[in-house]
């Protein structure tokens, strides 16, 4: 048996996440340590992705969030920032019918609306000819444009709009991007940084983190398994002793 082989026979089925968030770091400094430039490590990051929605379709995982775009990101060079959204409309063209044939959904969260009009057409083509697939298999739910702190003004500005006086945790959740999702049980960051960089900061709350060095376009699904399997091992408490 392979490596990986045991290590998926340790993984438990009953007990796999049910939802898994994933802060996709290091390309950039997987490129430079190639000497490459970094648009070669967000293209070499594909294949992680792809693999990613597949093992994870595999597991039976409900709902694989990716961090792909932070609204902070619109900081890194004109250059940079073209090439990634260059980089996402491909992705979305190329690998719609393969995420149909295994009965993947797509979703995005976050301000799309402020994307580049050629991304939200190809956002949205993509998700609708994936909605028949909902319930059918995983929710690749894509974090586009997105900050958790702004999702929590947008939150907040919805129920003002709304004429809501009082409100609760539920009233809240039902405002946010991701009301009709459950929160993330797993959330996994590459590269090595320890820190939710704006992420999901509402749902991750009682969120167990996992944080590997290993690069995001060296991400493999060996380097999944490890992340379930530190998971599994874990006591959940949610403050509770």
């Amino acid at each position: 048996m392979t490596q990986e082989g045991a290590l998926l026979h340790k993984i438990r089925q009953k007990e796999i996440p049910e939802h898994i968030a994933i802060i996709m770091d290091g390309n950039g400094r997987w490129a430079k340590h190639r000497g490459m430039p970094r648009i070669y490590g967000h293209r070499a990051g594909t294949k992680s992705v792809r693999e990613m929605v597949r093992t994870c379709g595999e597991l039976k995982v409900k709902v694989l969030t990716l961090y792909t775009f932070s609204t902070e990101n619109w900081s890194r060079p004109k250059t940079e920032v073209n090439s990634l959204m260059g980089l996402l409309c491909a992705m979305l063209q190329k690998e719609v019918e393969d995420l149909n044939k295994n009965g993947v959904t797509l979703e995005s969260i976050g301000k799309t609306e402020e994307l580049p009009t050629r991304v939200q057409k190809e956002l949205q083509c993509a998700k609708e000819k994936l909605q028949h697939n909902r319930g059918k298999g995983l929710l690749l739910n894509l974090a586009l444009n997105y900050g958790g702190r702004q999702e929590i003004l947008d939150a907040t500005n919805s129920m003002i709009q709304a004429g809501i006086k009082h409100v609760d945790e539920k009233i809240f959740r039902d405002h946010l991007y991701t009301r009709s999702m459950v929160d993330p049980d797993l959330i996994i960051r590459t590269s090595g940084e320890e820190r939710l960089s704006n992420f999901l900061i509402f749902q991750g709350a009682y969120s167990e983190f996992y944080v590997t060095k290993v690069f995001w376009p060296d991400f493999s699904k060996f380097e999944l398994y490890r992340a379930i399997e530190a998971y599994q091992n874990r006591e959940r408490r949610f403050g509770k002793a």
